[in-house]
């Protein structure tokens, strides 16, 4: 699907929510992601927003199954590689929730370059933990890996010293 066929799915899907019409942007690709930006007026955006976004990653979630049950598979992604790679933001809540993240991450980095030791972060999402392991990507002296399972899955930030 293209990205203004998707703008449609997303638009029909959020109008059924809202029963009103929103503004709908797509934004530029962000570390392998297609941001599509939904400004959702006052009395509807509650809905999305409350519990931590919960209804937002539902969304996304539903869309991304949407385009990929209606997108023939190719080959590179036949064998547990990554699918489509989209996020929708409503009102800019993912958007400060990743700088958040990064904030986070970039903290627990500099925790671990001074203490030269690793470092746990607390149990994350798992598209949380993405944030962490691509933001820290670039550190030379830095390592990333997930431990745990479940709710209890976490970031190690591990200090290598190069």
């Amino acid at each position: 699907m293209d990205k203004e066929q998707i703008q449609n799915l997303i638009q029909e899907l959020i109008g059924k929510i809202t029963l009103g019409t929103n503004k709908i942007t797509v934004s530029g690709d962000e570390a392998s992601n297609t941001w599509y930006s939904v400004e959702v007026g006052a009395p509807h955006s509650f809905s999305f927003l409350k519990n931590e976004g919960e209804a937002i990653a539902a969304l996304n979630h539903l869309v991304r199954r949407i385009i990929e049950a209606k997108t023939p598979t190719p080959p590179e992604f036949q064998r547990g590689q990554r699918g489509v790679s989209i996020l929708i933001d409503i009102n800019d809540f993912q958007k400060k929730k990743v700088e958040s993240v990064r904030a986070i991450a970039h903290m627990m980095g500099e925790r671990a370059r001074y203490f030269k030791s690793n470092i746990e972060v607390d149990p994350m999402s798992a598209f949380e933990r993405r944030v962490v392991h691509e933001f820290l990507s670039d550190a030379a002296d830095l390592e990333t890996e997930s431990t745990g399972y479940g709710p209890t899955r976490r970031v190690v930030i591990k200090y290598t010293g190069n």
